[in-house]
């Protein structure tokens, strides 16, 4: 009797035991999982109980939380939908978390470290908790300029603030309507996320502003020229300018401005009207000359450097790519061969040589705030590396003042805005593509009467009464003509002067 009862008891202790260890894997080891289950239903009637934060720009909500009459007590609403869902992402009950809804997830939904005093006064008071809010750095008429401008385009606009690295503006096109993702109707949800993600070039749900690469054209003559300077050129010396280079490959590889087109006076030209008319001979030359290590130690201050990072979205890495031979440094030099950078890399560009050599780092949360609008963290401006001493910035801006002025960049001019001052450069991106999407043949031509669909490039800064306030960089994918060099002017500088005169005319930047 006293066995039997000795072997229940020993049973009834493995069973209790393994209840224990049970309880223990379900609630330490594997809560994490279990808790971000999309599936698991308790987690989510909880997360929409309770108010999730906003993502405000100036003072607005771009991200909210409204309330509903149905099971979701609060449904995630964006007021402006498509502008900003680049930035906002999206929240959705299908398909989870997206952008700054998704980095920034622990503040707007609450549960943040830093908010354990206020969920705890909340439980002592019996107030109804809610998220805190996240303020961006973003500026909304620059925001929608860029938007509206780029239309019905396929690319990226990027405006930073030379003097912090604050973001001004990302836009992405074309974009989507977070909207609809937050829709609480699950047969809505799946819809038109499959309608997002068709097996095109169109891509919506890409940020185009940040996770995507491209060859960077005459804009990477920015990179070569600010190395030239640090070398000892100035803008009046002459330099190397044939109207054909022949590439020293041994193999009688020759490289030529558009169109045969004459730099100068066919031999050299000055360094600062080469810059100016974007002449790739003058700046495949100069590159050869510099040499690759100069080259790519100057890319890597202004962040070309094959690193990913955050603003706190993710950003892809800019690259130069390998150099294998001189041909292929004249061709990295002109922004071709493996160079790859994103929209924001470009305008980092820019604002460097506005801000006198001092590279900022880019940043896109401006403040965290907890539920009673108390600051938790405010984000301080920090520099990301000295690209060029004072001087050398001063003639490197002097440069692309140029290209506005007189260059390939002029359709980027202010005029009608007192004591406001232009630069910027153009650039053209071959892609390999024709207009119609087509590959280019191995003669470099398209079938028929379709044209080569180069990117169009412009990355440039306005200054007003000589304090930098605003850098921009905009590509239009296949938004050229043919390669010719001036389409980044044609195509892609109104698009920045938009943004550049919206910013200014709102008072940006006071």
């Amino acid at each position: 009797m006293n066995r039997q009862i000795r072997r229940v008891a020993a049973a009834v202790g493995v069973l209790i035991l393994a209840l224990l260890v049970n309880l223990n894997v379900v609630q330490v080891v594997q809560s994490s999982s279990l808790s971000n289950n999309p599936g698991n239903r308790r987690v989510i009637l909880g997360e929409y109980s309770t108010p999730r934060g906003q993502i405000i720009v100036d003072g607005t909500a771009i991200a909210d939380s409204i309330p509903t009459n149905d099971e979701l007590k609060y449904l995630r609403s964006y007021p402006s939908g498509p502008v900003y869902a680049p930035l906002t992402g999206y929240y959705s009950l299908d398909y989870g978390k997206n952008g700054l809804e998704d980095t920034e997830d622990a503040v707007l939904q609450g549960t943040d470290n830093r908010l354990l005093g206020s969920r705890i006064g909340d439980i002592l008071t019996g107030r109804d908790p809610k998220g805190g809010s996240v303020v961006l750095t973003v500026d909304s008429a620059a925001q929608t300029a860029a938007y509206n401008a780029m239309a019905k385009q396929r690319g990226a606009v990027v405006a930073l603030d030379p003097t912090t690295g604050a973001i001004l503006a990302a836009v992405s096109v074309p974009s989507y309507d977070p909207n609809q993702l937050s829709s609480h109707n699950a047969d809505a949800i799946t819809a038109y996320w499959n309608s997002l993600n068709p097996s095109s070039s169109s891509s919506p749900l890409l940020n185009r502003a940040f996770n995507q690469t491209y060859p960077p054209g005459s804009t990477f003559k920015l990179v070569v020229s600010a190395a030239a300077l640090k070398a000892g050129k100035l803008p009046t010396d002459q330099i190397p300018a044939p109207t054909t280079l022949v590439l020293p490959d041994g193999g009688g590889t020759s490289l030529q401005n558009f169109g045969g087109e004459k730099c100068g006076d066919g031999v050299t030209d000055s360094f600062a009207n080469a810059l100016a008319i974007s002449c790739n001979t003058a700046f495949a030359g100069l590159g050869m000359s510099l040499g690759a290590d100069a080259l790519t130690s100057e890319a890597r201050l202004f962040g070309i450097n094959d690193q990913r990072s955050s603003v706190p979205l993710a950003v892809a890495a800019s690259t130069m790519g390998p150099i294998n031979s001189q041909g292929d440094l004249a061709h990295a030099s002109i922004g071709q061969q493996s160079v790859r950078i994103t929209p924001l890399q470009d305008a980092m560009l820019a604002a460097a040589a506005a801000n006198g050599g001092t590279l900022m780092k880019p940043y896109l949360v401006a403040q965290e705030r907890a539920p009673d609008l108390s600051v938790i963290s405010r984000t301080k401006p920090q520099q990301f590396s000295q690209v060029l001493d004072t001087n050398q910035a001063d003639l490197l801006a002097q440069m692309m003042v140029g290209v506005v002025q007189t260059g390939t960049g002029t359709a980027a001019k202010i005029s009608d805005i007192p004591g406001v001052t232009v630069g910027g450069k153009t650039g053209t991106a071959d892609t390999g593509l024709c207009a119609n999407g087509q590959p280019l043949s191995s003669t470099g031509t398209c079938p028929g009467s379709t044209v080569a669909a180069p990117d169009a490039w412009f990355t440039g800064f306005a200054d007003a009464s000589g304090v930098p306030k605003i850098a921009v960089a905009v590509i239009i994918e296949n938004g050229g003509v043919n390669g010719n060099e001036t389409t980044g002017g044609l195509a892609a500088a109104p698009i920045a002067k938009a943004v550049m005169e919206a910013y200014l005319q709102s008072g940006g930047g006071r």
